[in-house]
C-alpha cells in the first residue's frame, strides 16, 4: 500500500502499531545520526526519525532529502520523549521511527516556502496555485468550502428541495452586468452566452412544477472585478412554488444559521433584524451595512434651513441634504489628519467635507463655527459630546448616502471601531423596483425585471413608478451582501407592463424573453427565491480579506490566470472554425 494512514491522524492510541506514511517533506533537522523530518499531508503533520544506528540503509536515503520531495516512510509509532511533546499539533505526543524510505519524487527549490503565513506576492501565489494550495491554511480552507457545500446539500434535501442544473451555454439576455459570449461553430454568427445566474431557467422549473429547487451554480459576469467579486463564481441557487416572502426569510435564515453553526460553532441571533431599504439608506448610508459598530448618520438638513452657513441652507433649499457623522473623542485629531479626512471624502466623491470640533461646554471650532449656533445644533445631535469631531457632507441625497455610507466604513476600519469577533447579519426589505437613469433617460430595474412589485404599489405602475416598491430582500452580513432574491412575476400581461416600463418594447420582450413570457401564458404559478453568494460565505467563514483565497483557481483582478495564461489569443484555424475574423491590433 502507498500508506495505511494519514500523517494527521497517528495518536498515542497507536503506539506500538506499524505504519506507511507518503506525503511531502516539510521540514527536516539533521543532528547527525539523528536525522528528524516533519511529514505533511492534507491531514496534518507527522514527525519521523531516522536513527543511523537502528536503519542505516534508511538514514541515508533520508540525508539526501530536501523539502517538498514527495515520499514514503514505513516505521513503527513510538511515545516521544516528554522534553520534546508538541501539544501544539494533534500528533504531537508521538513520533514514527522509521525502517525504510522510498523518494517517490524529488522537488526543485521552490518560489515560496509551504507555510501558513508566506511573504510571496499574490501574483507569484497564483501563478504556483498548486504550491499555494499546498499550504496547510488554504488545505483548510478547501475543506471547509467542502463541508459547508456538503451541509448546505443535506440541509435543503431535508426539505424537500431537488437539486438541478442547468445549461452553461445559454442565451444572452439583458441582466445588468456585460455577457461572456461563445461563438457558436454550427450556428455561424450566433452566439451563446454564459449564465450571469441560472434566474430564467430556475422560473421555467417553477412553471414545469418542480416546487423547490436548488443548485450549488457556477455563474459569469464580465464586470469590474474586486476582493468580493470574480467573473466567475459560485451561487447557492433557491426557487420555491407557491410561497410567500415570508417562507423564503425564514427558510434562508435557518439555512444560515445551521451552517455557521456546523462549520464554525458560530450561533447567529434568531431571528435576524430586519430594516426597510429606506431605513439602512437613511441611517447607514447605504444598502449593505456593517452593524458591528454604532456610527449612524446624522441628519442636519432641519437644522440647515435656519442656517447662517450659505452651502448648507442653499443645498436643503434646492433639495439636497445635509448629514453627518459623530465621531468619538475626534476633536483631539490633528489639523492634518482632518485635512486627511477630507481628501478621503473627496476622493469618495464629495465636493467637500465640512468639519466642526465639538469642545468643552459644547464650545465649537471650525472655520465655519461662526456661522453655526452651537445651542441648537446640540439639539439636533443627541449622540455627540465634548470631545467629538462633527464631519458634514451638503449635497444631492444619492451623494451624500453613498460619501458618508463610505465613510463610515472607512471609520469603522480606520478607527478600529468593528468588534472583529462579532456576527451582524439583517434582512433588508421593501426595496424600490425601479431608478431612473439620467444618462439613458430611462427607468432600470433595481434587483431584475422579473422581481414582483409589491401588490399596494401596482397603481403606481402607471402613475409614478419610482413609488413602486419590490417584493425583494437581501441578506447582509457584517458589511457583505451574502445574497439577495426576490417574489417572481408569474403573470405575462404584468411581465410585459414592467417591460414597457423599462423600454423594452413587445418585439424586443419577445426576441430576448419569448420562451418566459410563453411559459407565464401556460399556468405559471405564483413563486420566489434567492441567490446566496457561496464565495462571499466562504470568505466570511474562511475570515480571510478576499474571495479569491477561498477559490481553487481564482483571477486576478484583471480577470486573467496567472497559472494558464488565460486568456490567450487562439489560431487563426480557430477562428476560421468559428467564422470569426478580429480587426483588433494592439
Amino acid at each position: 500500500m502507498i500508506r495505511t494512514h494519514r500523517c494527521g491522524e497517528l495518536q498515542k492510541a497507536h503506539v506500538g502499531q506499524t505504519v506507511t506514511l507518503s506525503g511531502w517533506v516539510h521540514g527536516r533537522r539533521d543532528h547527525g545520526g539523528i536525522l528528524f523530518i516533519d511529514l505533511r499531508d492534507r491531514q496534518g503533520l507527522t514527525q519521523i526519525v531516522f536513527d543511523s544506528e537502528e536503519q542505516a540503509s534508511a538514514h541515508q536515503i533520508a540525508s539526501q532529502v530536501r523539502n517538498e520531495f514527495v515520499i514514503q516512510i514505513s516505521g513503527c509509532i513510538t511515545l516521544r520523549p516528554d522534553d520534546s511533546i508538541n501539544p501544539q499539533l494533534p500528533t504531537g505526543e508521538i513520533e514514527v521511527r522509521a525502517t525504510s524510505i522510498t523518494i517517490l519524487n524529488e522537488s526543485k527549490p521552490l518560489p515560496f516556502a509551504v507555510e501558513d503565513e508566506t511573504q510571496a506576492s499574490e501574483s507569484i501565489r497564483l501563478k504556483y496555485r498548486y504550491l499555494d494550495l499546498r499550504r496547510p491554511k488554504m488545505q483548510q480552507l478547501l475543506a471547509l468550502r467542502s463541508n459547508v457545500a456538503q451541509r448546505i446539500r443535506g440541509l435543503l434535501h431535508e426539505s424537500g428541495f431537488v437539486e438541478i442544473e442547468t445549461p452553461i451555454l445559454t442565451k444572452s439576455t439583458p441582466e445588468g452586468a456585460r455577457d461572456y459570449l461563445v461563438p457558436s461553430r454550427v450556428n455561424p454568427s450566433e452566439f451563446f452566452a454564459l449564465p450571469q445566474s441560472p434566474q430564467l431557467f430556475k422560473q421555467l422549473l417553477m412553471v414545469g412544477g418542480v416546487d423547490r429547487y436548488f443548485q450549488i451554480a457556477r455563474c459569469f459576469r464580465d464586470e469590474d472585478l474586486r476582493l468580493d467579486r470574480q467573473p466567475e463564481f459560485t451561487q447557492i441557487d433557491l426557487e420555491l412554488s407557491f410561497v410567500e416572502q415570508e417562507d423564503i426569510l425564514n427558510l434562508t435564515e435557518h439555512l444560515i444559521r445551521e451552517v455557521f453553526h456546523h462549520a464554525q460553532n458560530i450561533q447567529l441571533q434568531n431571528p435576524f433584524p430586519r430594516y426597510t431599504y429606506d431605513e439602512v439608506i437613511t441611517q447607514y448610508g447605504t444598502d449593505k451595512p456593517d452593524l458591528r459598530f454604532d456610527l449612524p448618520l446624522e441628519d442636519l438638513s432641519e437644522f440647515s434651513k435656519s442656517s447662517d452657513f450659505k452651502v448648507f441652507r442653499t443645498t436643503v433649499e434646492s433639495g439636497g441634504l445635509v448629514k453627518g457623522l459623530v465621531v468619538k473623542g475626534g476633536a483631539e485629531f490633528t489639523r492634518s489628519r482632518v485635512d486627511h479626512f477630507v481628501d478621503v471624502a473627496k476622493d469618495m466623491g464629495a465636493k467637500g467635507l465640512a468639519w466642526v470640533k465639538i469642545l468643552e461646554n459644547w464650545k465649537l471650532d471650525s472655520v465655519i463655527a461662526k456661522f453655526l449656533n452651537a445651542e441648537v445644533l446640540q439639539q439636533y445631535l443627541p449622540n455627540a459630546q465634548p470631545g467629538d469631531l462633527l464631519l458634514c457632507v451638503a449635497d444631492t441625497p444619492f451623494i451624500v448616502h453613498q460619501v458618508l455610507g463610505r465613510l463610515r466604513t472607512y471609520f469603522g476600519e480606520e478607527l478600529q471601531l468593528i468588534q472583529t469577533d462579532s456576527w451582524q447579519p439583517l434582512w433588508i426589505l421593501d426595496f424600490p423596483m425601479f431608478e431612473y437613469d439620467e444618462e439613458t433617460e430611462r427607468y432600470v430595474s433595481l434587483h431584475h425585471p422579473f422581481t414582483s412589485p409589491a401588490q399596494d404599489s401596482l397603481p403606481f405602475l402607471d402613475t409614478d413608478p419610482l413609488k413602486v416598491r419590490a417584493q425583494a430582500y437581501d441578506l447582509v452580513l457584517n458589511g457583505f451582501e451574502l445574497g439577495g432574491g426576490s417574489l417572481r412575476i408569474h403573470s405575462a400581461a404584468l411581465q410585459q407592463q414592467v417591460f414597457d416600463l423599462l423600454g423594452i418594447q413587445k418585439e424586443e420582450a419577445r426576441e430576448k424573453f419569448g420562451f418566459l413570457l410563453e411559459a407565464l401564458e401556460l399556468g405559471a404559478p405564483p413563486h420566489g427565491g434567492i441567490a446566496l453568494g457561496f464565495d462571499r460565505l466562504m470568505m466570511l467563514l474562511g475570515k480571510t480579506e478576499s474571495i479569491r483565497e477561498v477559490i481553487p483557481f481564482p483571477k486576478t483582478q484583471k480577470a486573467q490566470c496567472p497559472l494558464t495564461e488565460a486568456p490567450s489569443l487562439v489560431s487563426q484555424n480557430q477562428l476560421k472554425e468559428l467564422f470569426i475574423q478580429t480587426t483588433w491590433k494592439a
